[in-house]
Parts: C-alpha cells; structure tokens; sequence
C-alpha cells in the first residue's frame, strides 16, 4: 500500500501577470497583432501598446496558464503547489500574495530585480471574445532545474507542465527534469500543448514527451488537428491515445472528446454566449486534474472540466470569481 499524497497537483509554468484589456477590432488591426494568439515581444514594444490603452479600464491577475490551472483546481477544492519563477519588483510581490491568497502553494526563490521584470502577459479581448495576447516572458524564462523542489513534487499525485515552458532553453530543461523525476517518484504526468504555435514549432519535442513521459495529455481540437496532420478529430484523437494513456481534447461548446485507453468517449459542453475565452482551457484542465485526484469518473472529470471552462467564457479574465465553486460539484456530474 503507497501512502495517499498531500497534494493533488505539482504544477510548473511561466509564471506572468496578466494584464486584461477590453479593445476594439481595429486596435488588433492596427497594431498587427497576430489576432487569436499569442505574439513574445520585448518589453519595449508591450509597453508602447500600454500607453495606447492608459484610458482603458485595466485589470490585473496572477496568471501563466499552468497557474490558472492550478487556481481552478483550489476553486474545485484541491490542493497543489505552483513552480514559476518572479522577480523581486512589484509586480512579483503581487503574483505570490494573489497566488497563496488563492490557496496555491507558491516558495520558489524570486529573481533579483537587476536580472529583469516579473514577466507579463497583455491580454486583449475583441467583441466577438476572441483574445490576442502580448507576452513578455521576464525573468520566467530563468526557472530552472534547480528551482523544481523534489521534496514538494514527491509529495503530489501529478505534476502539470505546460507547453509555453519550451520557449526557453532553462524552462524547457525544468520542464524534462520535473517528468523524468516525476517517473522515478511515482507521480504521473499531465502535460498541455498551450498553443497551436508551440505544437508547429516543437512538435517533434512534444512526440517525444508523450512517448516518454506523458500520462495525460491536454489540448484543443485546432492544436490535434495540427499535431496529426489530419482534419478527422476522432482520426486525431486515436492516434494520441496509442501514445497516452488520457487524452482530453476540448472542443468548444461541443464539449470535448476524451480517450481513455484507446476508448474514445464524447463528453457534451455546456453552451453559453462567451465574452472572454481567455483561460477557458486552463480552467479546464484544473477541473479534469481535480477530478482525477479526488475520485471522479473519466467522464465526471471532463464533465466538470467542460462547466469551468464554460463559466470562465462568459466573464472577463481566466479565472472565476469568490473562491470555491465546490457547491456546484455533486450537481454538474449528477
């Protein structure tokens, strides 16, 4: 008998403040922006399309999708510990209180300032709920091997590493480090594509991780798509699961399509009219992890996954508002 865990999920990513703007199509158009994704850029050019919103209504949140995961996983009433590496400015300072306040473990060692910002992401988000972001990755591109505490992972059921980590050499070589001793301590493996770019730019990297590592694997319909070369979502989805135990692919409000040991099963969505669709994903993938640590079903797993996502599109910003969403539970996977 294996003694039960303290922590559901270890989870390891680009710690970045968002910055969360409502603008027009124009604004997108303008600043030829790469509409719908996610464009890295320094800081002096996130800061010039700052200084075009100082009238703009601006909120701020800890975030990095990893993050947003790990928070839908408090508000599902889980419990995890985040890896992402801040600076000592402000905007760090921030981060870790609006982290722990969520009720995520967060000691990783900040970066001196003089070694550059907390990293930021500016999200922007056009009528239709389409969201364009502006990352500058800061010092979250300075995480490395030496800040994946093993005594902390040890202690969790999965670790959760998202696909935006490969940007950077250091981040990628923490990312492998936190599977490869993952395995030897027994802790499964939940790994994202995060972005359609990711999976163009690093595809033959992320083969690798899903046959040497991967346990479960998270994505949308557009990133399996791209990744299998085929427009057939059940051809896709096959073919992932001869690689990966669990397969949980999002689809917008048709729900998601989940493998489970090569045993494709349709999990119905829950549709809304959305307004944001910033963090849908992440919050979906906190709701699977939470399922999956807590004595969930498969489906009752996606099931719940399916109604954070669905709650996250219709407000602005990646993460649910007041805290537990725990009372809804026994309802949405009845």
């Amino acid at each position: 008998m294996t003694e039960p865990k303290s922590f559901n999920v270890f989870g390891v990513g680009n710690a970045l403040l968002d910055i969360l703007a409502l603008v027009e199509d124009n604004f997108i158009q303008s600043h030829d922006l790469n509409r719908g994704a996610m464009t890295l850029m320094d800081t002096v050019k996130q800061g010039k399309l700052l200084q075009q919103l100082e009238n703009n209504s601006l909120e701020l949140r800890c975030g990095g999708s990893a993050a947003n995961t790990m928070i839908a996983i408090a508000q599902s009433g889980g419990t995890g510990i985040y890896s992402g590496k801040v600076s000592t400015d402000t905007n760090g300072e921030f981060y870790q209180q609006d982290m722990v306040a969520a009720g995520i473990g967060f000691e990783i060692e900040p970066a001196e300032s003089s070694q550059g910002p907390t990293g930021t992401c500016l999200v922007l988000t056009t009528p239709d709920a389409e969201r364009t972001m502006c990352t500058n990755l800061g010092v979250s591109t300075t995480l490395s091997v030496a800040d994946i505490n093993l005594d902390h992972l040890s202690q969790c059921e999965y670790s959760y590493i998202e696909g935006y980590l490969w940007d950077a050499p250091e981040p990628r070589k923490a990312s492998i480090e936190t599977m490869e001793q993952s395995k030897r301590l027994g802790v499964k493996v939940a790994f994202t594509f995060s972005d359609m770019f990711l999976v163009g730019r690093f595809g033959d990297d992320f083969r690798s991780v899903l046959t040497e590592y991967c346990d479960v694997l998270f994505c949308n319909a557009d990133e399996v798509r791209h990744f299998c070369g085929s427009e057939d979502l059940e051809v896709c989805a096959r073919q992932l699961g001869e690689k990966v135990n669990f397969v949980f692919i999002t689809n917008s409000d048709k729900g998601c399509l989940v493998v489970e040991n090569q045993t494709l099963i349709h999990v119905h969505g829950f549709p809304v009219k959305p307004v944001d669709t910033v963090g849908a994903g992440d919050a979906f993938a906190g709701g699977v992890l939470y399922g999956l640590t807590n004595g969930l079903t498969t489906t009752q797993a996606a099931r719940w996954g399916n109604y954070l996502g669905s709650q996250i599109v219709q407000i602005h910003g990646p993460r649910l508002p007041g805290g537990s969403q725990r009372d809804k539970l026994k309802e949405i996977i009845s």
